[in-house]
Formats: C-alpha cells, structure tokens, sequence
C-alpha cells in the first residue's frame, strides 16, 4: 500500500465493519487510532477512516467551516512545499475467524529519539490557567497548567512526507519505577487519537535498547504456562500493527500513568505475524514511514484496549507467544490488556478535552493547539453550562449523525484527518475518494445522542481537496472524504472548537460518560 500520508489511520476493525476510535494516521484503530472496547465486556468492532497522501494540484480553495466556541484563528503562513504522489483512502477491514499465523518481514527502522527524564505528575495541586492554542508558525509561549500538555499539527516528522490534519503530542516512556536517561526516554509525534484506546510505540522511534528493558506483558488466561509473552495485533482500515505488549510509565505533560501495558510495534524480537493479522487486506504499518507517526496515543471512551478479549480469545487480536514465531489466540485480563493513560492518571482521570484554534479557508502550515486532562476536576476544564450538544455516546463513542435525510453511525474522532460521510453529489479527486467540488460547499448535518434525544445541526464546509493540498499545508478545516457507511468526524471538526471526550462509566462534571461535548 502507498505511505499514508495525508491521514494514515482508521480505526480498529472487529468482528463488525464498526467505526469506533483511529486510526491512524489515522489509525483507527480500529482507527488507526487502534483498538477499543469496554470495560463491560462488550465485543463491538473498532475501525477508522483513512486516506492516502494527497496528489498536488493547483486550484484556490473556498471557505472554511464555520467555528464553535474556542480560541481564534490566525493570520495564514506562507505557502509551503507541494505534496507528493496521491493514494486513495483506505476501507475498513473486517477481520474474519483465526487462522494459522504466517511470516511476516521485519519493519524498517526509524530514528531514535533522545532520552530524557519525564516531569511528576501534581495530581489536583494548583488550577493554573490554560495555555491559549496560538496557530501560528511561531507561536508564543503560553502558561501551562499542569493537566495540559501541547497539541502541534506540523509536516516535519523525519522520514515521512507532508502529513496532512495530523495531532501529535510528546510522550515520555520510561522503564517501571526507573527514570534518567538510560531508563527514559521522549518521543514526539506521537499521532493523538479519540478513536481508539492505548498507547503504541513504534521500537525503533522509542530505541531498542530502552524497549528491551521494558517488561514484558505476561499472563494470557489461556496460557497454560502463564508466562508466555503476550502481543498484539491492532487492525485499521489502513493496515495493521503487530508488536510484543509490555509494561512502561508513560508521562504525557507532567501526568503519569504508572505500569501501564502498551504495544511496541515492530518489536525486533516478534518479526513474525499470524496470518489472521497479516491478512486482512492492509499493509505493516510497523514502521514510522507506514504509520506517519512514532505511535498512537488512544484516549477514547474507554481504559482498555478489547475488553471483549477478556472473555474469549478474539481473531486478529491479542496473542501469548512461547517463542517469538510461535503465538496462540489469547484471552488477556483486562488489567493485563493495553490501556487508556488518561484512566490510569491519579487525578484528572475520567476524560479530555481537545483544543484547537479556528484554521483559515486556505489552512496553516502548522498549528499549536492544547490537549487538557479531566472534565470538571479544576477551573481549566469545567464543562460550560450551556455547551453546544453533549452526545452521548456507546462505550466505544458510537452515535448517529443525520445527513441529508440518511442516519449512519457516526463517531468523533480526532485520529481521521478529514470529515467521512456519503454525498454522490460532491465530485471526488481522479483516482481516489477525497471531495474535490469547483466551489466550496456549506453544508451541515445533526448529530444525535445515543440516549436522550439530544441532536443538533453541524455546519461544516467542504473544499476542493487537489487546491489544499496543492498548498502544501498541515492543517486544513474544510477537508473531506468518501465513506460509504458511517459519518465520521474528524480533525476538521475540532478546529475552533473544544472537544470533551468522557470515559465510560466515570462521573465527568455534570453528567456521567460515556459522552463527546462541545
């Protein structure tokens, strides 16, 4: 498959074609964001959408989607460098029963970054004020709370081409209970995803002598032994993910999730993939080049990856390997399964919220923006009192959304680089599914809550993808593409606003999650 690069992911898929959190790049895993599930044991699919890198075209866009209530946009940069070749957007796969595994080549090795020790986390000490999202290419420097940690949408990630609507947050990763810098180490553009659950570092971003000394994950229900090392297979409409789990503290800002398990993707020690991972339909993305990130930071509705495989081992899920080239179907705990860090921070835990600035018609090409851990738990993230819709969501952050007369399920998603949904009207670039129409398009739909009759009419504005990405640009609000089967919001739609995203069965200011608000 072609590099994603305009938006690699999509989210898990599961035994269903369901979107539910990244992808990635949008992984979606089940976005590219990747997995997903609830911790009431449900077994619902996961997946995502995500398109390819973007074809340069010349062309001047129109209008920008209409903005919520959030920080302002700024004046537009210079125009950058044009994009490379084009690709289409990827489907959702469906993954099918288990079958016998396959060999699968290693991935391909990507720069490592410097070590360095992670900040302590201050619990529910100190309010601080917000830093304000700057959208400009020097933003100034803001006052950081510390529940906050910096969002950037840049086309600067090393090795890979322009990246288009992708969030990146830093992440520090460091051996349990250890920090300094043999035992720590900071990995930028980590991809932030609402669509999926769990953190997943690609081994050669994080450094393969730190990723040995993280231990591994062990103790599949099905393992006889109870040894075995567990892994991981994350499938997304883009492709899938394969690497051992083990355990890390995971600082995001000055929060730490202490011993969480995560995926390390392309572990060099598990090169070998089962088939029924291998084979449904994507390509690795088990390197930075594939993915567009150095990993997946999956903050969606729930605090672990499938907590269906709880129950049962699931196809193209989790493994325990008594040797590297040797992995059954496994059944993890959930305590043992790759989680949420948000859920595991020791205050400030039961939800985020997504800042960004409001982007102008033609884009930006960069964007600083604030990601906030907690939902009502200080002064900088109360819920407002009359926000524009609180939808409520499944535990996976499914709902409808009503399109010209059509109810599709629907998910928020900030793993998805464009806004997803059907229009046989819109005409779409040559050879791929991204809209293209000869004027910008002022449309808007209604999002419904999944209890309580709550709904309200979107506005949003589509462009002519080939003039935007002609631009060269990162960030882009009137981006869209075709999806046949659900309306997925992605990144476009959390421009200029903030975005709350609840945990499920977690009091989140006025109302209990699962819930998405803005």
């Amino acid at each position: 498959m072609k590099r994603l690069l305009a938006d690699l992911f999509s989210r898990r898929a599961s035994n269903n074609p369901l979107f539910v959190a990244l992808l990635a790049a949008s992984v979606t895993l089940a976005a590219c964001g990747g997995g997903g599930g609830d911790d009431n044991g449900s077994n619902q699919p996961v997946s995502n959408v995500a398109p390819d890198k973007p074809t340069a075209a010349s062309g001047t866009p129109a209008s920008t989607p209409s903005a919520a209530s959030a920080p302002a946009a700024a004046s537009a940069p210079s125009p950058a460098s044009t994009p490379a070749s084009n690709g289409a957007p990827s489907s959702v796969n469906t993954p099918s029963a288990a079958s016998a595994p396959a060999a699968a080549s290693a991935p391909s090795a990507a720069s490592s970054p410097s070590a360095s020790t992670p900040a302590s986390e201050t619990g529910t000490s100190g309010s601080g004020n917000a830093g304000s999202a700057n959208s400009t290419d020097t933003p100034s420097t803001p006052t950081v709370a510390s529940n906050t940690a910096p969002i950037v949408i840049d086309g600067t990630l090393s090795n890979v081409n322009q990246l288009v609507n992708m969030p990146y947050v830093s992440v520090t990763f460091c051996v349990p209970g250890k920090q300094g810098a043999s035992q720590c180490a900071s990995v930028d553009h980590m991809l932030l995803d609402t669509g999926s659950v769990g953190v997943r570092v690609i081994s050669a971003a994080l450094g393969a002598a730190l990723g040995a000394k993280l231990p591994a994950q062990t103790g599949a229900s099905n393992d006889p032994t109870g040894t075995a090392a567990i892994a991981q297979c994350a499938l997304f409409a883009s492709g899938y993910t394969w690497g051992s789990t083990r355990r890390a503290d995971v600082t995001i800002g000055e929060k730490t999730a202490s011993g969480i398990p995560i995926q390390l993707i392309g572990d060099s020690g598990f090169t070998w993939t089962p088939s029924d991972c291998s084979s449904r339909g994507g390509p690795g993305m088990n390197d930075v080049a594939h993915l567009g990130a150095n990993g997946i930071v999956g903050i969606g509705n729930l605090a672990r990856d499938y907590p269906g495989a709880a129950n049962a081992p699931l196809a193209a899920n989790y493994y325990y390997c008594p040797t590297p080239w040797s992995c059954t179907a496994a059944s993890v705990p959930l305590n043992k399964q790759t989680a949420n860090p948000v859920a595991a921070f020791a205050t400030d835990n039961n939800g985020t919220i997504i800042r960004l600035p409001a982007v102008p018609p033609t884009g930006l090409a960069s964007v600083t923006g604030e990601l906030v851990f907690g939902i009502g738990t200080r002064e900088n993230n109360a819920l407002p009192a009359t926000p524009t819709l609180v939808v409520v969501t499944d535990d996976r952050g499914g709902f409808t959304t009503n399109y010209r007369g059509r109810t599709v399920s629907s998910f928020v998603d900030s793993g998805s680089n464009g806004l997803f949904f059907q229009d046989s009207t819109l005409p779409l670039m040559t050879g791929n599914t991204w809209f293209a129409p000869a004027t910008t398009q002022s449309l808007s739909a209604i999002m419904i809550s999944k209890t309580g009759n709550a709904q309200s009419s979107v506005p949003f504005s589509i462009a002519d993808a080939s003039s935007l990405f002609a631009l060269g640009y990162a960030a882009y609000g009137n981006l869209g593409g075709a999806s046949s089967s659900y309306f997925i919001w992605g990144l476009p739609f959390f421009y200029g606003r903030s975005v709350y995203t609840a945990l499920s069965g977690v009091q989140a200011a006025t109302q209990k999650g699962p819930y998405v608000a803005f």
